[in-house]
């Protein structure tokens, strides 16, 4: 008596053109994560935000590390550009404390825990000084005078 026959498997090779079970599946690219401070300069950019300045204020405040400075043509324009930058804070994953100001549109404030965003208009700007109160480089060469 003769042993039965095993049964081989015929196996295709998996050459590149055939697809493997995981091909069907894309793998997206985790995203990356931005600055805070670039995605509000970047918020500001798209919303043609005017004399946008960024002051380093960590050695004055334990408040804030940085503050952000940028002024709009109009009232509407001020109101507009804060709201771009909440916007996009929030969609990168950036919470704001709090946002003041929006309803007037001279000057809106945007707490973003580390940084604070000021959007103002320009007589509003020039009227409080706030570049001359928090720039360490200005208040040096005054020689610390206001």
């Amino acid at each position: 008596m003769t042993p039965p026959k095993k049964k081989t498997a015929t196996r295709k090779k998996r050459t590149s053109k055939t697809k493997s079970p995981g091909a069907a599946r894309v793998r997206k690219k985790a995203p990356v994560k931005r600055s805070l401070e670039t995605v509000i300069l970047d918020a500001l950019a798209d919303m043609k935000a005017v004399e946008v300045k960024v002051l380093d204020v960590r050695g004055m405040t334990d408040i804030v590390d940085q503050m952000i400075i940028a002024s709009g043509t109009s009232d509407r324009h001020v109101r507009s550009v804060a709201q771009r930058v909440v916007e996009k804070t929030k969609e990168a994953g950036f919470r704001p404390h709090g946002v003041e100001g929006l309803q007037d549109g001279d000057w809106v404030l945007i707490d973003l825990n580390d940084m604070v965003v000021h959007v103002m208009l320009p007589r509003v700007r020039e009227f409080y000084g706030l570049e001359k109160l928090w720039d360490i480089k200005a208040a040096k060469r005054s020689g610390g005078r206001a």
